[in-house]
């Protein structure tokens, strides 16, 4: 296993191109499919916390305040807890998708895996291998974070955006293609998520 900690961020990625396909079940009715659908609305409800993130960073790039209003513009918004209590622009966020992360991880995809006979063994290592990628992001992006409330200037400013957009990056990837591979198996194996 590669130590994500010690690559650049350039070279912290989900490789797309080596996502292996899932196989279909046979007996999946369309029932199955929208079932397994349920998960994409999980996932959009994370995107659009992601999105208001995004949007505060924007702000900022746009120049409609300067990097060192940040501290105050979150504090000034509902993400004012996130900032005190986790010390990351995507704080509570962050700590929800890590647990939603670690239920897949320990529950959901061990019993699609048992459930289709190992069918799956090859999607699910590919999954789990970008929860690690999406963990080292959000290490970095608190770190980051701390930096800049440290320090609210330019540097930490912009090392804090580029490393939350990298992290909305590689999300969104990782959700579409989990949404693509697995709702069919969702759907028939668990009854939904």
């Amino acid at each position: 296993m590669t130590d994500l900690s010690i690559q650049s961020l350039d070279d912290l990625i989900i490789d797309e191109a080596s996502r292996p396909k899932a196989p279909k079940v046979a007996a999946a009715t369309d029932m199955h499919r929208r079932q397994g659908r349920q998960l994409a609305a999980i996932h959009r409800h994370y995107l659009m916390e992601m999105a208001q993130i995004g949007a505060v960073l924007a702000r900022i790039e746009a120049r409609d305040t300067p990097p060192e209003h940040l501290k105050k513009i979150v504090l000034s918004l509902d993400m004012a807890e996130n900032f005190r209590a986790f010390g990351s622009l995507c704080g509570r966020e962050c700590q929800v998708l890590k647990f939603h992360h670690d239920i897949e991880g320990a529950d959901m995809f061990p019993r699609i895996e048992a459930a289709g006979g190992g069918m799956f063994r090859e999607v699910v290592a590919k999954l789990l291998s970008e929860h690690e990628v999406v963990h080292e992001l959000i290490i970095r992006l608190g770190r980051a974070a701390d930096a800049l409330a440290e320090d609210p200037g330019e540097a930490n400013f912009v090392q804090a955006a580029t490393i939350y957009r990298k992290l909305e990056e590689v999300v969104r990837s990782h959700f579409g293609y989990e949404e693509t591979e697995l709702a069919e198996a969702i759907g028939y194996y668990l009854g939904a998520v």
